[in-house]
């Protein structure tokens, strides 16, 4: 769902229990720093590798920064697992199963934009072995890593991931479904 004003996005305002409080226009809420409800997906092949995306250099935030397969934010009225759905094939071509597996919440400042990502962040999970379709005004570039390259890249280079990607792969384990 988007306001009357052109592509301007709205998102969900949630407390820290994840319930709605409202609603708002992203870039406001990016702005501000206020707390609102996005995902986080990780997908992983046949291989055990997992996904990563380079965000494009011209994001609004973290431009540039490796991360997870696709991140994003539900609209208002629209469920996590169909938004997480809707934004894989957005940015990706990708159409897989997914299952959340858990939430997070976190409060990053990108000083090269000025914006917060303070979000309410559910982390979903699929399987994918097709080819993939990056959208270059979302995706600058994928690539497929083991856990174990994974683990050395974030150690060796941790500049180049965004913040909250570090924090999941600290903080909550991810089970290949």
């Amino acid at each position: 769902m988007k306001s009357k004003k052109k592509n301007v996005e709205l998102v969900v305002l949630v407390n820290s229990s994840g319930k709605k409080t409202g609603i708002a226009e992203k870039m406001e809420v990016h702005e501000k720093g206020w707390l609102h409800r996005a995902f986080s997906i990780f997908i992983f092949n046949s291989k055990g590798e997992m996904l990563l995306q380079q965000r494009a250099d011209t994001k609004y935030h973290f431009g540039g920064l490796w991360t997870n397969a696709c991140c994003s934010h539900p609209r208002p009225g629209e469920k996590i697992t169909a938004a997480a759905k809707r934004r894989l094939m957005e940015e990706l071509g990708i159409s897989t199963k997914l299952s959340m597996l858990n939430s997070i919440q976190y409060c990053f400042h990108d000083s090269k934009s000025g914006l917060t990502e303070h979000e309410f962040d559910y982390i979903l999970t699929g399987n994918y072995n097709d080819a993939i379709k990056m959208n270059p005004d979302e995706v600058k570039s994928v690539k497929w890593l083991s856990m174990t390259a994974l683990s050395t890249e974030l150690s060796r280079y941790p500049q180049k991931f965004t913040p909250w990607f570090k924090l999941i792969m600290r903080q909550k384990p991810l089970t290949e479904k």
